[in-house]
């Protein structure tokens, strides 16, 4: 496979509404975004996710009302996260209109950080059954990456992942291993890369056991996964708890379920700082 393959392709999506001149006039207000991100993280950190999209949803807002646009797209970027892990459609949808819509005004679509609140965008179609309408505005987000960032760049794994599940979701299985696989091999190349590369086996598990349950190669990446999540060198951090939160229903639903309820205890001794 030939890199150009995935960052150059055809699709509809009117990329010229969101490119141009980026707007470089300043705001008027300028918000602490940053001291609000960090904040945000101890929130996670601590399993505090409720906590965390109130506190959220209350920056937004005054940034919205103090005319913050750029802090405003940021704390629109980290709420779509926050929508997809709480599954609140109406809140997510919303959310990816309002960050579609200051990027388009602002013309930061052919920036790297507005294309990386459209990665966000576009994810969070798919999370909420619209994956045939993400992938024209991942494929933006790739030609835009392609452009402005090194082809080993970390951001091109999770734009490669996501790829990978609204390919799935169309049927188009090729596409979709293929996608993963690229995330892979730029995973693979990070330091401590178990539990992003131990999500991405267990996706690729969901994705063969659509085709056919009886596929040999779920074993093989759910072992593989396991082997990842209980690395020596692996971090027990929130990240790792909010990872193997996600990988423990796979785990289930395949059939491992002693290793479902090791990494559910271990989720919540990680929240619980013991």
């Amino acid at each position: 496979m030939d890199y150009k393959d995935y960052t150059e392709s055809c699709c509809p999506f009117d990329s010229s509404m969101y490119t141009g001149t980026p707007d470089s006039a300043p705001c008027p207000v300028s918000l602490p975004v940053r001291s609000v991100i960090e904040e945000l993280d101890a929130l996670y950190e601590q399993g505090r996710e409720a906590e965390a999209q109130g506190f959220l949803e209350t920056w937004q807002e005054k940034a919205a009302q103090c005319g913050d646009w750029r802090a405003e797209l940021s704390f629109t970027g980290e709420l779509l996260g926050q929508y997809r892990r709480s599954g609140c459609r109406e809140k997510g949808l919303a959310a990816v209109d309002r960050a579609m819509k200051i990027i388009r005004e602002h013309r930061m679509g052919q920036t790297v950080s507005g294309a990386t609140v459209m990665l966000n965008a576009a994810t969070t179609l798919k999370c909420f059954g619209l994956a045939e309408k993400s992938l024209p505005v991942f494929r933006h987000v790739s030609r835009v990456y392609s452009q402005k960032l090194d082809p080993m760049d970390y951001r091109f794994a999770g734009l490669y992942n996501n790829m990978a599940l609204s390919c799935a979701d169309v049927g188009d299985y090729q596409g979709a291993e293929s996608y993963f696989r690229l995330a892979l091999k730029i995973i693979e190349g990070c330091e401590n890369p178990g539990n992003d590369m131990a999500v991405t086996y267990c996706n690729m598990a969901e994705m063969y056991g659509r085709q056919d349950m009886e596929d040999e190669r779920i074993e093989q990446c759910m072992e593989r996964a396991w082997e990842l999540l209980n690395g020596e060198k692996l971090p027990r951090d929130g990240y790792h708890a909010f990872t193997i939160s996600k990988c423990a229903p796979t785990f289930d639903y395949f059939g491992y379920f002693l290793y479902a309820r090791e990494l559910r205890e271990r989720a919540e001794k990680i929240y619980a700082g013991t």
